[in-house]
């Protein structure tokens, strides 16, 4: 795939569609940087750019309200002279005439043009998904909706064991609401952690009365005479639920591109600088899939910090810069009073060396490859093995997996001898 040059023509309009953590970030390093130039937003919710994160936990819960969820308030855009176009969406790129309509008909013209359309929650393609009381967790309408369900002592069944999944599951066990969990997997976030890690938050969720049912196949979903969602049908038999969340993971909202054009393969197809293959539009965030440096495969990943690092290199080329996007990614979930972080990728990974005492709720897995090198770790609150691993994954150091495993050892001072 041959992606356009880098533009050094001066650039006068730029047009962010996606109105998140990246496009909030790629407007004030553009300022930042000195472009005098005009800024169009466009977000399809009414909202200024907001944390998504909070909204399984904090914000959930009642405790962050909304205007401590914003990223940046109204002053910041009306000095940063950004026109917004909140509740809009674009419908439509003229690649041509460089132009973007919205679904009011407005058109608007750009010399770049940013695509941070995020993602979208994957539907549950069974019976009943249409109920009422069948909440989503992607946004402040669907926590908000979500919210004004919960009460103490009523039953709530989440579909999925991933980290949306688990981390609503805290909430509303924290909230008073009786909670079980389905996950078709032989254990919780199965595919983005070791099974050490998995073990432990399977034990704090049933520790904190959560119900977990594994290796569960959901049939259909039942409703009651009003059309209200009453139980969930397993293979296993009936769960009776008041309210059902699907949390079964996200995809890529590429059809902007697509319609436009654009290559697409899980996610907005980039370059190293966030540029697709027409030299006048960036993809940035959980929308585009870009080539890791790293790891030497393309990626699409879903976290605050690709956004930001995305963001900050697509205004840095916009301006004329030559700027490659190459972090190692990390992660975090919050559940109860634990932090997990996770460090790096960990497909291709030949062995995992745990490090430290889960019993004493600090702890990380180190994934290694044969020849010892640390491709990526997990870590339960364990801040100075993840810092640590940042530095040493960036630098493809080898570890010695017997030091390793002894956590009285800095992990620094596994390195292997060159």
């Amino acid at each position: 795939m041959t992606f356009g040059p880098i533009l050094f023509a001066m650039i006068q309009r730029v047009v962010l569609a996606g109105a998140g953590q990246a496009s909030a970030q790629c407007i004030e390093t553009l300022r930042k940087k000195g472009f005098q130039g005009q800024i169009d937003l466009v977000g399809d919710e009414p909202h200024l750019p907001y944390q998504r994160p909070p909204l399984s936990k904090k914000y959930l819960a009642g405790e962050l309200g909304l205007d401590r969820l914003t990223l940046r308030h109204q002053a910041f855009f009306d000095e940063h002279r950004v026109g917004l176009h909140l509740g809009r969406k674009v419908s439509g790129i003229d690649r041509g005439n460089r132009t973007a309509t919205l679904d009011d008909g407005r058109v608007l013209s750009y010399d770049a043009l940013v695509l941070a359309t995020g993602s979208v929650a994957r539907q549950l393609p069974l019976p009943g998904a249409e109920l009422a009381g069948v909440h989503y967790l992607k946004d402040i309408a669907d926590a908000d909706r979500l919210r004004s369900e919960i009460e103490p002592g009523r039953r709530a069944v989440i579909i999925g064991g991933g980290y949306i999944g688990l981390e609503a599951a805290a909430t509303l066990r924290h909230l008073g609401m009786e909670v079980t969990v389905l996950e078709m997997a032989d254990r919780v976030m199965a595919r983005v952690v070791a099974e050490p890690i998995s073990r432990y938050y399977e034990a704090e969720h049933a520790g904190h009365g959560v119900r977990l049912l594994l290796r569960a196949a959901v049939q259909s979903l039942q409703g009651d005479a009003n059309g209200r969602v009453c139980a969930v049908n397993t293979a296993a038999g009936r769960i009776e639920a008041s309210i059902v969340i699907i949390g079964i993971g996200v995809l890529a909202n590429e059809a902007l591109a697509r319609s436009a054009g654009l290559a697409c393969d899980n996610g907005i197809l980039v370059d190293t600088r966030c540029r697709t293959e027409d030299p006048h539009i960036y993809a940035i965030g959980d929308c585009s899939n870009h080539p890791s440096l790293r790891y030497g495969r393309r990626v699409r990943l879903e976290s605050v910090d690709n956004a930001f690092e995305q963001g900050t290199t697509a205004a840095l080329n916009i301006l004329g810069g030559d700027h490659q996007h190459d972090r190692v990614p990390w992660f975090w979930s919050d559940q109860y009073h634990h932090k997990l972080l996770i460090v790096g990728l960990s497909q291709g990974h030949d062995r995992v060396v745990l490090r430290g005492d889960p019993s004493k709720n600090s702890f990380s897995c180190c994934y290694l490859k044969e020849d010892g090198e640390l491709l990526a770790i997990d870590t339960v609150n364990q801040a100075k093995d993840q810092m640590a691993a940042r530095k040493l994954i960036a630098a493809r150091v080898k570890l010695d997996a017997t030091k390793a495993a002894d956590g009285s050892i800095a992990l620094k001072d596994c390195v292997l001898s060159a």
